[in-house]
């Protein structure tokens, strides 16, 4: 048996529920693996934790993923299994009617200052043929409390909203929210969720990883065919969050997010390193053949 240890994004919620599936009805345990969900207490450093040791496999998105390659980390992608519609969120009294009246605006973003903010609202203005820099953008830190910061009037906008979740939350709290995705608006679509490991984990741990892999894509599987169980496997593993209202709606527009095609192309990595080496959020394009591996998701 091989314990494998894998750290969650955030805290546990419906993105995590191919794992909980594989765990309850004792997939991974079949598979050779003891899967641990690590749940961070803070946003957590997933290819730092994996170095020092604490885990063998973490769930991110490409963003990060590309930026910690360009930094000189050593880590690896090896397979996406979510994808959802992201972007930025705004309420409709705040006069903003289309991308480019985002300039000049107040961004709530959980990385700020960094430049991560105003790099994905500017692009969306540019798009929508305004004009503006980063430095016309007022930053705003209120962690991921987006639609807090919005309703306590501390920022304009906010990003980076999933659609599946913030945007559904602000609209169960009454707020008249809106959206702007970012696949619209110029900026590449890095709402996507996939495991990364280090490259000699990768190496030593192949025919484990291609396990957890099979176990994955079962899972996802028997969410679309057995909804009501999957429901109910979801539902007593968060002590029964499905019962409150909220908890439920953010499930419903989760569920059609997974996705059955591990892989990623090329094309859609060199497209997101252009994009961040012209935005400053890296100084050099790492390649995608130096993070990114199909050769599990395709076997």
């Amino acid at each position: 048996m091989q314990t494998l240890r894998l750290g969650l994004e955030w805290f546990l919620n419906p993105d995590h529920l191919p794992f909980l599936i594989g765990q309850r009805k004792g997939w991974f345990k079949d598979a050779g693996i003891d899967l641990e969900l690590i749940e961070p207490a803070e946003h957590l450093d997933a290819v730092d934790a994996i170095a020092r040791g604490e885990m063998e496999v973490a769930i991110t998105e490409p963003l990060h993923l590309v930026e910690d390659r360009a930094k000189g980390d050593a880590v690896v992608g090896f397979a996406r299994f979510l994808h959802t519609n992201g972007g930025v969120m705004y309420l409709a009294d705040s006069g903003i009617e289309r991308p480019r009246d985002m300039a000049g605006k107040r961004i709530q973003y959980p990385g700020a200052p960094g430049p991560g903010g105003p790099a994905i609202v500017g692009t969306m203005v540019r798009a929508d043929g305004g004009e503006c820099s980063a430095e016309d953008f007022e930053r705003v830190n209120n962690s991921f409390y987006h639609t807090d910061a919005l309703l306590e009037r501390k920022a304009d906008v906010a990003t980076l909203a999933f659609y599946n979740f913030e945007v559904v939350e602000a609209r169960h709290r009454g707020a008249d929210a809106h959206f702007f995705a970012l696949k619209d608006w110029g900026v590449p679509d890095f709402c996507q969720l996939i495991l990364i490991t280090s490259p000699a984990l990768l190496d030593e741990k192949r025919e484990v990883f291609q396990a957890l892999l099979r176990v994955l894509g079962r899972g996802i599987d028997f969410i679309h065919q057995h909804p009501a169980e999957a429901r109910a496997i979801y539902n007593d593993a968060t002590e029964n969050s499905l019962n409150d209202a909220l908890g439920q709606a953010i499930f419903e527009a989760t569920v059609p997010c997974f996705t059955f095609d591990f892989s990623m192309s090329d094309d859609y990595y060199a497209q997101l390193e252009g994009w961040m080496a012209e935005n400053a959020l890296i100084e050099e394009r790492p390649g995608r053949s130096s993070y990114w591996t199909n050769a599990l998701a395709l076997t």
